[in-house]
């Protein structure tokens, strides 16, 4: 297979995953309607996928004894990358909508910025500095505009953000981790112990079978399979290519918000969530010149 095909594969895989984690949004919308908490939807979306992971991990015979110190940084990377990630997304789309939760996810590029030099030792150059500011200014104009079906409050901020600050611990601590497990160990085991970390604050209820359907499809389809051809696409594609069509992930899920639930971000609104996802596309492209970065390698199966 000539090099340019393969590379047309990865990208399409990478795109494919996009789209699943996009899903994400209406899976959390159907259930919510349903009256089903978003706590207790982020469990089940960390229980259900955690259990394909370690499925998948004990099948292909990829599970290995960690030293006492790994497993405690999978633990504490269980605390923040699933239990704190899973449930602040959830409340930001909850309280906020789900095109205001999409954008502020990307704001994970800049948080890893800010953490760059407490966590892993690194200085930010000022190419980085200058993202961060532009990330800033786009939650500033996502923040004070609203739209139809997009409620901006401080709580749905807040929450927005936390979950970028979740999501960015994938950079922060996936390459260490995946230095003594594959990233197949590594969501079978987080993902379960973040699912424990968040059942003391579940408010349970009775659920139809249209919602046990719902949060299979958030667990499996955008979840277990959405990481799973994002890491297959990696396998093909250069990451910086990779990374810039995973940007696609919150256009596709702004695109069903608009078309199912009738969200539409306002003028200033789209101008600062173009703002936030031009920025985090350009952080991931530097980050992907020339090597991969923690992010790309955390999603390899």
């Amino acid at each position: 297979m000539s090099d340019d095909r393969s590379e047309s594969i990865g990208l399409a895989l990478v795109l494919a995953a996009a789209v699943l984690w996009g899903l994400l949004g209406v899976f959390t919308a159907g259930l919510l309607d349903l009256g089903v908490g978003a706590v207790e939807i982020a469990f089940w979306r960390a229980l259900f996928g955690g259990s394909a992971f370690l499925a998948h991990a004990l099948t292909a015979r990829r599970l290995v004894r960690l030293p006492w110190r790994a497993g405690l940084a999978t633990a504490a990377f269980a605390a923040v990358g699933v239990s704190v990630f899973y449930v602040a997304l959830i409340r930001a789309i909850d309280l906020g909508g789900i095109s205001l939760a999409f954008v502020l996810l990307y704001t994970a590029p800049a948080w890893v910025t800010l953490l760059a030099g407490p966590v892993l030792g690194e200085r930010p150059g000022r190419r980085q500095w200058l993202l961060v500011g532009g990330s800033v200014l786009g939650v500033a104009l996502v923040s004070t505009a609203r739209g139809e079906g997009v409620t901006p409050s401080a709580p749905a901020v807040a929450w927005g953000l936390a979950a970028g600050l979740g999501y960015a611990s994938y950079y922060l601590w996936g390459k260490r981790l995946l230095a003594v497990q594959a990233p197949v160990q590594l969501y079978g085991l987080a993902l379960p112990l973040g699912a424990a970390g968040i059942a003391p604050f579940v408010t349970w209820s009775a659920k139809p079978p249209l919602a046990w359907a719902l949060l299979a499809g958030a667990a499996i389809v955008s979840t277990y399979l959405a990481y799973l051809l994002y890491g297959l696409g990696l396998r093909r594609a250069t990451a910086s290519r990779a990374v810039l069509v995973a940007t696609v992930e919150p256009l596709v899920a702004g695109a069903l918000a608009w078309a199912l639930y009738g969200e539409r971000l306002g003028v200033w609104g789209l101008a600062g969530a173009a703002l936030v996802l031009g920025c985090a596309a350009a952080a991931g492209i530097r980050s992907g010149a020339g090597r991969r970065s923690p992010l790309t390698r955390a999603n390899l199966p």
